[in-house]
């Protein structure tokens, strides 16, 4: 297979074992495997575990500003752009009911490690946070921007957290929806709400 592609493959391959299974836990033996490689290919493409980490990190980042620019092209207001990040926890559903929020997982876990790409997996956060105040900056909350988005942010961890905790779909459901109803109290003016 050609040289970018096979480096696609690692990045893709662990992306998905650092999520499920943690980046401290997973091997370049796992990664190799799950690629079909020898370790020998393996290290033409990545010299250490670390380069793996911040391809994949680079990877969570550009596919998270893929997203936001999708909600952006596709929903019709800042409120519903915001309803499709509050969304999200039921849409990915069978992932965080089995591994938690991917963003939140590993920077809970390279902050434990204390490792040097901690500030690397918190900008996926960073992304979230700026694009949201944005959105509450359009809803006229200016001044309450940054911290508005904050709160939408924490409970977003809060819930994907203990959706993963205790596997209840119908919790999941009653959350989103009730921060839903706040967002449309603390927003009430400007476009009406779908």
């Amino acid at each position: 297979m050609p040289p970018a592609n096979t480096r696609h493959q690692i990045i893709a391959a662990a992306d998905q074992l650092f999520y499920q299974r943690g980046f401290e836990h997973t091997s370049f033996a796992q990664i190799a495997s799950e690629v079909k490689i020898s370790r020998g290919n393996f290290y033409h493409h990545f010299k250490s575990k670390d380069e793996i980490l911040n391809a994949v990190i680079e990877a969570r980042k550009a596919r998270t500003q893929a997203m936001l620019w999708d909600w952006e092209r596709h929903a019709p207001s800042p409120r519903e752009r915001i309803k499709c990040y509050i969304n999200i926890v039921l849409q990915n559903w069978p992932a965080i009911k089995e591994s938690g929020c991917p963003v939140g997982t590993l920077s809970t876990e390279l902050a434990k490690l204390n490792h040097a790409s901690q500030a690397g997996a918190n900008s996926i956060f960073t992304l979230f946070r700026t694009w949201l105040a944005q959105q509450f900056s359009e809803l006229g909350q200016e001044q309450e921007a940054d911290a508005l988005a904050m709160h939408v942010l924490a409970w977003s961890q809060g819930v994907a957290t203990l959706c993963n905790a205790f596997q209840d779909k119908q919790f999941a459901q009653r959350e989103v929806n009730k921060l839903c109803l706040w967002l449309d109290s603390v927003c009430p003016d400007g476009e009406p709400s779908t």
